[in-house]
């Protein structure tokens, strides 16, 4: 591949991730991000029970239906909104999508995939109202080789992670 030159205006791409509700939550032993400090914040039992205490709602994990309504609605807002997607891939409890979305903030992204994911969830579960924590990262890709990587990531490195085993979960 050639390197595209370096624009920080315009990024090759987005890496996208967002996680299911109350599957991940802060003071994880996973590690976590609090807002405003830098990096990987270590576990923490008593962070994490206080957030549990504040759930409204029991967590929420993808089934192997759900997660393919997700990556079906990525896919045809990409094609709605003329969007690039290198990738998406739907976890029993997180998101990941790479896209490139010329002249778009990578949050307004994000934000649409969810809300879009949701009205297409809603049916098939009547009286829930939280599938996704707020926010969510997203990481600007402004050269071809991390391109590549996150395609990589997103599509292989996550089905050889251990993560996602939960009671109950079907691959």
């Amino acid at each position: 591949m050639s390197e595209r030159p370096f624009n920080a205006d315009e990024p090759i791409a987005f890496f996208l991730t967002w996680t299911a509700y109350g599957t991940w939550l802060p003071g994880d032993d996973r590690g976590w991000h609090r807002w405003g400090k830098g990096g990987i914040q270590p576990s923490d039992e008593r962070i994490q029970e206080s957030a549990r205490s504040e759930m409204k709602k029991s967590a929420f994990f993808l089934s192997v239906d759900d997660r393919e309504i997700v990556e079906e609605t990525v896919k045809r807002h990409c094609e709605i909104r003329e969007w690039t997607l290198h990738t998406v891939n739907a976890r029993s409890n997180h998101v990941h999508v790479v896209v490139t979305a010329s002249g778009y903030d990578p949050k307004t992204v994000r934000d649409q995939f969810k809300a879009w994911c949701t009205r297409k969830l809603k049916p098939f579960h009547p009286g829930r109202e939280r599938f996704w924590t707020e926010g969510g990262s997203q990481r600007w890709i402004n050269h071809d080789d991390d391109l590549e990587a996150a395609v990589l990531y997103v599509g292989e490195a996550q089905d050889r992670k251990d993560r996602e085993e939960h009671p109950g979960y079907e691959r």
